[in-house]
């Protein structure tokens, strides 16, 4: 079987609060994991919640990934969702952790898009021509 994406299921637990508090440096960490992960990235979207608490997604092309923090409880929730066999979501996870300083990260995979024809394997990106032959 083939899936055509990728969703990681970050959980981030025993962050450094002082980095998921500041809007600069969550909004940098996934720009620059997106990049590390060599992601085309289309738009990106943050905000602060009042008294603290940002949340953020930074659209690729490839899909995207999300952030909701709670510097109160040292947490950082982070969903990578990719498709495509050229990003690596697995390695802007890894510098993400770094990046936040997690002591207790948990990494889920979830596969999605599921296609039963073992044969079939569509590329990321499909033009019309293309899918009248699959």
């Amino acid at each position: 079987m083939y899936a055509l994406g990728t969703h990681l299921l970050v959980e981030m637990k025993d962050c450094n609060p002082a980095v998921i508090r500041n809007l600069e440096e969550v909004r940098d960490a996934l720009v620059s994991a997106a990049r590390e992960a060599k992601a085309t990235i289309i738009d990106i979207s943050f905000h602060e919640f009042n008294p603290f608490g940002i949340s953020g997604m930074v659209v690729i092309a490839e899909s995207h990934l999300s952030i909701h923090t709670w510097p109160e409880y040292n947490y950082a929730a982070v969903d990578i969702f990719t498709c495509g066999d050229i990003i690596k979501p697995e390695v802007a996870v890894a510098y993400l952790i770094e990046r936040f300083e997690s002591k207790s990260p948990s990494v889920v995979e979830m596969k999605r898009g599921i296609i039963s024809h073992a044969n079939i394997r569509l590329p990321h990106k499909i033009t019309e021509a293309e899918l009248q032959t699959v």
